[in-house]
């Protein structure tokens, strides 16, 4: 087995593979890969915001593992993460420092971890509605089911109860996760065992199908203790699914899109610090148009309303500039736009740091600013949050002044 590993945004390396495995990458769009022109064999590889780890079999060719290792510190990865899923994970310390550098085997130990704390008080139960034949009345006869499937015959009866049980969806989603882990490479042998032995505690909740939905489930007070593995094991199952591309080749691993993860985090944390001053905030925000006749829709990250309705902030984040040919500044070109629309004087565009930098930019003949803010994904996540509350408090006064933080710097307007 060929192993690769890459760094996210890197330049690109040159390494000796398969044709077949080499066209397989490039389909996938997991990472750039392009043959290189004066190394025969050689392929170009580059990654982008994605990280984790895949492995990619094509029939009669050696399998590959590819490892994309983040820039940010594995420990502050799961900081975002973990926020972003609910900020009281950050705040009940759900989500633990382990020693590991690789992503898989720190997203292993975290799940196993808060999966045991979930299962420590016993099995969750639950009652599932149930429509079966049956040789006994059981709940409520199913009256047009008995007459269309029997024909006037008594018995079997068609009956519908709520069975107590606990193959309910919060155990079928911790058993297909678990199974998920279970089945990708560099899983510490330790959390393995036990996560072996969490799977047979969760044995009869129906497994799900291999690239089917996860089933829904609602937050109550019946799982609470469940709600933190509840929500990394939705985010271990979106990040894990298999791809087939032509020729028969399969792509199974796990992945995280950083810039996906950055800008659930902005958001989120911005919507808490952004909550002690009214009105209410939403994410990917509907019902925006950029025209009269409603027909181009746009969909900010953020966008706060008062009380009355009215917008109030709109915000996007991004991990990194955008600077497609032609449009080297197409992030700024978007944010006008939402103001525009919006009828709002000015706009923020949050970055992570190394993607832009910190300022101002007035608008000719319209009077927009539209400004641009850098976090500092290396800092604590205590300095983290409080840079966010400073931005906060920035955009909900509407006047920018200068924070004691590093990561607002002084701004130049232009």
């Amino acid at each position: 087995m060929t192993d690769i590993e890459l760094v996210e945004h890197a330049p690109h390396t040159i390494h000796d593979l398969p044709a077949a495995l080499g066209r397989a990458l490039a389909a996938s769009r997991i990472v750039d890969a392009a043959p290189d022109p004066y190394r025969p064999g050689g392929w170009r590889l580059r990654a982008g915001s994605k990280v984790g780890a895949v492995v990619v079999r094509a029939p009669g060719e050696e399998s590959l593992t590819l490892r994309i290792t983040p820039k940010v510190p594995i420990a502050r990865l799961f900081f975002l993460l973990g926020y972003a899923l609910d900020p009281r994970i950050h705040r009940e310390g759900v989500v633990e420092v382990a020693a590991h550098t690789e992503l898989i085997p720190f997203l292993a130990q975290t799940y196993e971890r808060a999966q045991e704390r979930a299962l420590r008080q016993g099995v969750l139960q639950g009652y599932r509605p149930t429509e079966e034949a049956s040789p006994v009345l059981r709940g409520r006869l199913r009256e047009t089911d008995q007459v269309r499937r029997h024909h006037g015959r008594l018995f079997p009866l068609e009956v519908a109860y709520d069975e107590y049980t606990i193959d309910i969806p919060e155990n079928r989603l911790l058993r297909a996760a678990t199974e998920r882990l279970l089945s990708l490479p560099r899983v510490p042998s330790g959390v393995r065992q036990a996560l072996r032995h969490q799977r047979a505690r969760l044995v009869d909740a129906e497994p799900l199908v291999r690239g089917a939905m996860p089933p829904p489930w609602r937050p109550s007070r019946l799982n609470l203790r469940y709600q933190p593995a509840l929500r990394l094991a939705e985010t271990i199952l979106r990040g894990g699914s298999p791809e087939h591309l032509p020729g028969d080749i399969a792509v199974d691993g796990f992945l995280l899109d950083m810039n996906k993860l950055f800008e659930d985090f902005v958001c989120v944390a911005l919507r808490e610090a952004l909550s002690v001053y009214g009105g209410r905030c939403a994410l990917q925000a509907k019902g925006v148009h950029l025209d009269t006749a409603r027909a181009i829709r746009m969909r900010p990250d953020l966008l706060r309303y008062g009380d009355d309705g009215r917008p109030l902030t709109v915000a996007d984040a991004k991990y990194k500039a955008q600077k497609p040919d032609g449009f080297p500044d197409a992030d700024l070109y978007q944010m006008l736009a939402y103001c525009t629309a919006l009828g709002l004087p000015e706009g923020h565009l949050i970055y992570a740091r190394g993607g832009a930098l910190c300022a101002s930019h007035r608008v000719r003949n319209a009077g927009i600013v539209v400004h641009q803010h850098v976090l500092d994904l290396e800092g604590k996540p205590a300095e983290l949050l409080a840079a966010v509350r400073e931005l906060a408090r920035l955009m909900a006064g509407g006047t920018r002044v200068d924070a004691p933080y590093d990561h607002f710097r002084p701004h130049a307007t232009r």
